[in-house]
């Protein structure tokens, strides 16, 4: 298993999915250990138009931690065949331990920011 956290700088998961500095990515074993840890670097601008679910689908991603995420990356990430574990929050490292034991689980409520306020600039 593989699951991606979007990560701000300070090690805390980004409360804004597509606008992370970067993405944690954890290889999990089968007894749900962590086996390698890497950095993949996250699209310049907003992510919402990005190829990221591909990039992470092609890398064997199929579970991503968000904290705020709209329904369509949501949806963008599950036809690419990855689980959203949404309203997440805290500590990178501290949230994957919390996940792999079984502590956290999907809190079922999509950011809707992007339904009246969203500020992309892209085509």
């Amino acid at each position: 298993m593989k699951i991606a956290i979007p990560v701000k700088s300070n090690n805390e998961i980004d409360a804004h999915f597509g606008h992370c500095e970067f993405y944690q990515i954890y290889t999990v074993s089968d007894d749900k250990k962590i086996v390698s840890t890497e950095r993949m670097e996250s699209p310049k601008g907003c992510g919402c138009k990005s190829n990221i679910a591909s990039v992470f689908e092609q890398d064997g991603v199929n579970v991503m931690l968000a904290g705020g995420i709209g329904d369509g990356a949501v949806n963008v990430l599950k036809q690419h065949g990855i689980s959203v574990v949404r309203n997440c929050q805290g500590d990178v490292d501290t949230l994957i331990s919390q996940y792999l034991t079984g502590y956290i689980v999907d809190g079922g409520q999509n950011c809707h920011a992007h339904e009246s306020e969203h500020e992309c600039s892209h085509d």
